[in-house]
């Protein structure tokens, strides 16, 4: 039996269901207040913030509840290696160990499992014939993973539910960042260009075999998807790979997606995705989430430029960071974009333990007070 968590804050008020709230407002129609949503926490929040510890909030879907926010749910489909690579400890190092994870990939590790990213070392994909055989062994579109119990959805999430139901689109080059390493991908668009875009043409069959297992038999609301593929200075790649060979990818994923109504697609891109977002707007990825500030800009600058981009999340977590002054400042550049639709603003990514339990209780207020209308 799940463990009852008791809210610290009742729920926002207003007059229409979570799901109507959330389609209107991302649609640019009139609501009654804004979505209530976050993103949430580090690992350490868990155990450094009071009132998690005191109350045993442990998981992001018990901290969920415990502020009350708006639900929102998304399915997740087999999209990437099925079976994956076998976890196992090579070595340990005190402090450290050395690692395989999921994707193949050899990392050093702290053993504090501290919210740190890992040291990778090494891949098991470096040539044509790595992913040859790679690809046979757990890329296959007939895997047993990827079986969907379709019924089963629909029992978990009827028609009739009232909250927002997304399907997960997968990761066109993200995940392939993942397996190759950022050195990895670069050597590969430079020595084995055709390796790469089969990898990607390998990632989109997937996807729409998925989609194809559920769309027109369940009720989505939104699609969603994955490319952490920028960093602080731009794409990691050139934009004319993406236009080249992964936008075309998008456009297939889109073209089913909206056969079936589903005209909300968002990716989680951290980074300056600025060169690229043109190419997503273009073939079908129309909402930024959770739309990181820091590493790009405020999210007002691209909700101008670019009337039909949709933005999740944008909420400068480093002025959480400051205290009360910098979070008012904050977030009252953002009243006017709430107000005009497209955009729901939360944390723009986990909210880290940098920010203190009496600030984000005050960021949590204040957003009340200024879009929970």
């Amino acid at each position: 039996m799940s463990k009852k968590i008791n809210p610290i804050r009742a729920p926002w008020k207003g007059e229409l269901t979570p799901r109507e709230r959330f389609n209107r407002q991302m649609d640019f129609a009139p609501v009654d207040r804004s979505f209530n949503m976050e993103f949430g926490y580090w690992e350490e929040n868990y155990t450094q913030w009071p009132m998690f510890v005191d109350n045993e909030i442990k998981h992001e879907w018990q901290a969920n509840q415990f502020f009350s926010f708006d639900p929102i749910v998304t399915v997740h489909p087999s999209t990437w290696m099925d079976p994956s690579f076998p976890y196992k400890v090579i070595k340990h190092m005190g402090d450290k160990q050395i690692i395989q994870n999921g994707d193949g990939l050899t990392a050093e590790v702290l053993t504090s499992h501290s919210s740190t990213i890992p040291h990778f070392t090494d891949s098991s994909i470096k040539t044509p014939d790595d992913w040859k055989r790679v690809k046979k062994e757990r890329f296959q579109l007939d895997a047993p993973g990827r079986a969907i119990d379709v019924s089963k959805i629909i029992q978990s999430h009827p028609p009739a539910r009232d909250y927002p139901l997304g399907i997960y689109c997968g990761s066109m080059i993200g995940k392939i960042r993942d397996m190759l390493t950022f050195e990895g991908i670069c050597y590969a668009w430079a020595d084995y260009p055709e390796m790469l875009e089969d990898m990607v043409e390998t990632c989109c069959q997937i996807v729409e075999s998925q989609l194809d297992k559920v769309l027109g038999k369940v009720d989505f609301d939104f699609a969603s998807g994955w490319e952490d593929i920028c960093f602080n200075y731009g794409p990691i790649l050139p934009p004319s790979f993406f236009k080249d060979v992964v936008a075309p990818r998008y456009k297939r994923i889109c073209q089913k997606l909206q056969n079936h109504g589903i005209n909300l697609w968002y990716t989680d891109c951290d980074g300056d995705v600025r060169p690229l977002l043109p190419i997503f707007l273009d073939a079908g990825i129309n909402c930024l989430f959770p739309y990181e500030v820091n590493s790009c800009t405020h999210p007002g600058e691209l909700l101008d430029a670019y009337p039909n981009l949709r933005i999740m999340g944008g909420v400068d977590k480093m002025q959480l960071i400051e205290g009360p002054q910098a979070i008012k400042s904050y977030l009252e550049s953002l009243v006017p974009y709430v107000k005009r639709g497209g955009f729901i603003p939360f944390v723009d990514h986990r909210c880290p333990p940098d920010v203190t339990p009496e600030n984000y209780l005050y960021y949590l207020d204040l957003k009340e007070k200024l879009f929970g209308m």
